[in-house]
């Protein structure tokens, strides 16, 4: 189960499958009339879509990182457990990762408010929406799914900041 669960961090290939996975069962289950054979492209098209922002996002990293896209992904492992490296130059690898990491969460802060504030209006509009004709059932779990789904991404990026700013502070004990 170990390497299976390190297989998916680590592989294009492996999360490629996840995504193909979830797309064409969100597709049999939203689409239920529709031929399999659609869920399939459009599983494909989802999938394609979703490995190409990856890639991309991992060749940035690469980039900023000065490691391949497989060791930046052992990096972010050994980060989520708290592992200071002992060699130092992979040191200096994780600290431009994690300085990476937080000038983009930094950066990312600012427009947080705005997106939490937009996705608050389209709960809201439907609520309207419905009340005035609709089905309030739906619009309340939607508007209770937007909530909780906010507050998982607060809690996700607060998690994710004291990590990282606990793993600068360590590379820097570190030497």
């Amino acid at each position: 189960m170990h390497t299976v669960k390190h297989w998916f961090n680590d592989s294009l290939i492996g999360q490629g499958l996840v995504v193909f996975g979830l797309g064409v069962g969100l597709n049999a289950l939203l689409h239920r009339d529709e031929h399999p054979a659609m869920w399939l492209v459009q599983g494909a098209v989802y999938t394609i879509v979703v490995m190409v922002a990856v890639a991309l996002q991992r060749r940035r990293t690469s980039r900023v990182t000065g490691a391949s896209p497989g060791a930046v992904a052992g990096l972010l492992r050994k980060i989520r457990h708290h592992e200071v490296p002992r060699d130092p130059q992979e040191r200096a690898v994780m600290r431009r990762l994690v300085d990476d990491q937080l000038g983009r969460m930094e950066r990312g802060r600012r427009w947080l408010p705005y997106w939490l504030g937009a996705m608050g209006l389209v709960a809201i509009g439907l609520l309207v929406l419905s009340s005035a004709g609709g089905s309030l059932g739906f619009a309340l779990v939607f508007a209770l799914f937007v909530a909780a789904f906010c507050a998982w991404i607060l809690w996700t990026r607060r998690r994710a900041l004291n990590l990282y700013r606990d793993m600068r502070t360590a590379l820097r004990d570190h030497g």
